[in-house]
């Protein structure tokens, strides 16, 4: 179940499937310590050999490394049986209020507050962090966390351009970790592709991970033609939030923000959701299992991240990711507008 391409200038060959570990974060809802118990046990018997985790230190401000390293621990798990991605950029600090200030209505019943800390030696502060929170533990991908937000927070030009170089130099501090052998490989993630595109220009990637942006919704010409060029020079691709953090599933929230009716761009979204859902159920496929497909259909794509509070939802993740439609389902697709004629 593994794939045949390295990583970067590492020998780790990345699985189809990458296990994003938002719910172990509080992500929208608090699953029980059972239940995060389950999912942990469930993603360490899929089969994967590595088994792969992504997490962040924003993830329920840091819970989600908690939660893993304490899981693994409690099964026993070596570390060379799993390789843990941690998206850096945010520490832990003392919570002040009834809930965080980072993404407020986002995450559910945190103990902690987190800040950003993007610089060289920011990025090695929360490095730090992490590996003290996943406990026996160490990440073996690192990357700069949400680096589009930390560029649209700036006040004007010339801000922007010293948080760009806030990203560069944590990339040098990344870059020296890979290079000294602590970590693996150096990535980037960002829900604005063309952050990724613009940071390619600057930083030493071994792989990418779009979030929000190849998505059965959303799969813009010019993204695909990133993708063919990263690919090309071997850079891996990992896939994430294929669905809209929940949206074409019928959440009510899209890109991890509530969905407004009134909207006109909202309004818009939800009846592009209604007509994907009309056709998935004219080709007789579920919209996760078309969602999943599509968002492994380019070539350059490596790995999907999929995430789930659920661990009796595991095995369909696993079995999603090897599902081929055939062709005349994506000619269906097509003829009804919901996938864009490249």
């Amino acid at each position: 179940m593994g794939n045949d391409q390295t990583l970067g200038k590492t020998a780790l060959k990345l699985p189809k499937l990458v296990f994003g570990a938002t719910s172990l974060g509080n992500l929208f809802q608090q699953p029980s310590d059972s239940e995060k118990s389950a999912i942990v046990r469930a993603w360490m018997q899929s089969g994967f050999s590595p088994v792969v985790i992504d997490s962040a230190g924003k993830y329920g401000a840091g819970l989600s490394l908690e939660v893993i390293g304490r899981e693994l621990q409690a099964l026993g798990v070596e570390p060379h049986e799993v390789v843990i991605s941690n998206k850096l950029g945010w520490r832990r600090i003392p919570l002040s209020g009834p809930e965080p200030t980072f993404e407020p209505g986002v995450w559910i019943n945190l103990a902690h507050d987190a800040i950003q800390d993007i610089s060289y030696d920011g990025i090695l502060r929360c490095w730090d962090e992490g590996n003290q929170l996943l406990g026996g533990y160490q990440a073996g991908l690192v990357s700069v966390h949400d680096p589009d937000e930390y560029l649209d927070a700036a006040s004007n030009a010339q801000d922007r351009e010293q948080r760009l170089k806030d990203i560069v130099a944590a990339y040098r501090g990344l870059c020296e970790l890979r290079d000294a052998g602590k970590v693996l490989a150096v990535g980037v993630g960002a829900k604005n592709w063309r952050v990724i595109q613009e940071l390619d220009q600057h930083c030493d990637f071994d792989w990418v991970m779009f979030a929000n942006s190849f998505t059965i919704l959303e799969h813009p010409k010019e993204l695909v033609l990133l993708i063919d060029r990263l690919a090309a020079r071997g850079v891996a691709v990992i896939n994430s939030a294929l669905f809209h953090g929940g949206f074409l599933l019928g959440g009510d929230f899209y890109n991890y923000r509530p969905i407004a009716p009134d909207d006109p761009a909202d309004a818009q979204r939800l009846l592009a959701r209604k007509a994907i859902q009309q056709a998935c159920a004219e080709v007789g496929y579920s919209m996760f299992e078309v969602g999943v497909a599509f968002g492994m259909s380019h070539p350059g794509i490596r790995s999907v991240a999929l995430s789930s509070s659920r661990a009796d939802r595991v095995a369909d993740h696993v079995a999603a990711v090897d599902i081929e439609l055939p062709q005349d389902v994506w000619k269906r697709l097509r003829d009804v507008g919901v996938i864009q004629a490249s």
